[in-house]
C-alpha cells in the first residue's frame, strides 16, 4: 500500500494532475468516479491568497467525497507560499503541493512554477519554509530541470525530501520542452534506484493508454502514476487503465449514452459552481475528446463550442445521443490486442 504520510493511496494510486482550468471541482467529480485514486485542484496563486482574491480563494473549495485531495499552490516569493500554505491548510485538505513545474511564460519567467528550477537552493528553502509552516503533508510536483544541461532532479528529489515533502510527482519533461517531444522517463527511475529515497515517486508525461502505464510500472519502478493532458473530456481513463494493470484486459470504450450523460453533467456542475457564462466557457476544451472518433462531427462540435447559453448545448446533447446512439465509438489510443 503506497503512503502520503500516514495517508493510504492504493496499491498503484492514479492521480489527477493539477491543470489549470481543468482540475475544477465538476472533472475532479467525474474522475474520482471512474477511479482516480488522488486528486488535485487547479494551481491557485500565493499572492492571490494573501490578497484574498476571489478566483484564488474559490479554488480552496473541496469536497468530503473527493479525498484524499491536495490544494496546489505556487509563487516566486518564500514568505508569500509560507502564508498561502497557512491559509491553504485552513480549507483542510489531505495534502498541501507546491507546483514548481509549471512551464508557461507568464508564471515561469516570474520565477514560480518550473521558473524555480534555475534556483535550487531557493527551491529547496522555500519547500523547507512551507513544510514548516503547515502540519498537512506537503508533496511537490516538478520537471526534470530548466533545460538538457539543468536535468539535477535525481539530487533535487533527495534534496527535498530531505527537509520533510512526502511524495513527489515529476514530469518526464524540462521546462524548455513545454509539452514538446516525448517525456523523458528514465531520470524518473533514477530517482527511485536511489537507496536514499523512501518516499513515493510518481511519473507524469505521455501515459495516455493502459498498455503505456503498464510499461512506465514496470521499466521504471514508480510508485504511481499522474495523468493529466490524456484526461481531458475523457475520465474514463482511469478505470481504463486500474483495469487493464488488474486483469490484463482492455475494457470497451464508454459508449455514447455513456458520454452525452457525463458530458451533461460536466456542464451542469460547471456552471453551478462558476456561474452560467464561466461554466460554458470552461466546459469546451473538455468537449472534443468527449465526442472524439464520432463520424462527421465537426458542425455539432461547432455548436457544442460557440453556444453561450445552455439550451442549445442540451439539445446538440440530445441530437448526438439519438443520431449516433448505435455508433461504436473507438478508444482514444490503440487498444491492446
Amino acid at each position: 500500500m503506497v503512503k502520503i504520510s500516514d495517508i493510504e493511496v492504493g496499491e498503484f494510486p492514479l492521480l489527477l494532475a493539477p491543470m489549470e482550468d481543468v482540475s475544477d471541482p465538476p472533472f475532479r467529480a467525474l474522475c474520482k468516479e471512474n477511479g482516480a485514486d488522488v486528486m488535485y485542484t487547479e494551481f491557485i496563486s500565493s499572492e492571490g491568497l494573501i490578497r484574498d482574491a476571489a478566483k484564488s480563494r474559490q479554488k480552496l473549495d473541496i469536497f468530503e467525497y473527493e479525498r484524499p485531495i491536495g490544494i496546489q499552490i505556487f509563487g516566486s516569493e518564500i514568505e508569500s507560499m509560507r502564508q498561502a500554505a497557512a491559509i491553504t491548510e485552513e480549507a483542510n485538505p489531505d495534502i498541501i503541493d507546491i507546483n514548481y513545474g509549471c512551464p508557461v511564460k507568464n508564471v515561469a519567467c516570474k520565477g514560480a512554477g518550473a521558473g524555480i528550477l534555475q534556483d535550487i537552493p531557493k527551491m529547496v528553502s522555500m519547500t523547507a519554509e512551507i513544510v514548516k509552516a503547515v502540519d498537512k503533508p506537503v508533496t511537490v510536483k516538478t520537471r526534470l530541470g530548466w533545460d538538457d544541461n539543468t536535468k539535477y532532479i535525481v539530487e533535487v528529489a533527495e534534496r527535498l525530501q530531505d527537509v520533510g515533502i512526502k511524495a513527489i510527482s515529476i514530469h518526464g519533461r524540462t521546462r524548455k520542452q513545454m509539452y514538446k517531444g516525448e517525456a523523458d522517463w528514465s531520470l524518473i527511475g533514477a530517482i527511485k534506484e536511489n537507496p536514499r529515497m523512501h518516499i513515493p515517486v510518481f511519473g507524469n508525461g505521455d501515459v495516455d493508454s493502459p498498455t503505456k502505464a503498464l510499461e512506465m510500472k514496470n521499466r521504471f519502478g514508480v510508485d504511481g502514476i499522474m495523468i493529466g493532458r490524456a484526461s481531458i473530456g475523457y475520465p474514463w481513463i482511469f478505470r481504463e487503465i486500474k483495469h487493464f494493470l488488474a486483469t490484463g484486459e482492455q475494457l470497451d470504450p464508454p459508449t455514447i449514452h455513456e458520454r452525452v450523460r457525463a458530458c451533461r453533467r460536466h456542464v451542469d456542475m460547471a456552471v453551478a459552481w462558476k456561474g452560467e457564462r464561466t461554466g460554458i466557457h470552461e466546459t469546451r476544451r473538455h468537449y472534443t475528446n468527449y465526442f472524439k472518433g464520432i463520424p462527421h462531427f465537426k458542425h455539432l462540435r461547432m455548436v457544442l463550442v460557440t453556444s453561450e447559453e445552455l439550451q442549445p448545448i442540451y439539445d446538440t446533447l440530445d441530437r448526438i445521443e439519438q443520431e449516433f446512439s448505435e455508433v461504436q465509438v473507438p478508444l482514444p489510443y490503440e487498444p491492446v490486442i
